[in-house]
């Protein structure tokens, strides 16, 4: 499979580095992981909204995927409780 080109909102990089270390290493891992895989076991589409999320622990990624392009795009990251707001 072809990898996608990341983007990353600046939102969304100031949301990351609000994180605490080990847990910003861990989401940096999992974007990653999206470059290859945009829709991983477990990553479900939002309804209602153009957007997917995938888990790591507590916190979620929001992101859109735009095959035609093969480019995905983070739009959020934050705690579970927090993120759909």
């Amino acid at each position: 499979m072809a990898s996608y080109k990341l983007l990353i909102k600046p939102s969304a990089i100031k949301e990351l580095e609000a994180l605490a270390k080990r847990d910003r290493q861990r989401i940096i891992t999992r974007i990653r992981a999206l470059a290859s895989d945009p829709r991983p076991s477990g990553c479900e589409k939002l309804t209602g909204h153009d957007l997917h999320r995938t888990r790591q622990g507590n916190d979620r990624i929001l992101y859109s995927v735009n095959d035609s392009s093969q480019e995905l795009t983070i739009i959020k990251t934050g705690h579970r409780k927090d993120v759909y707001r």
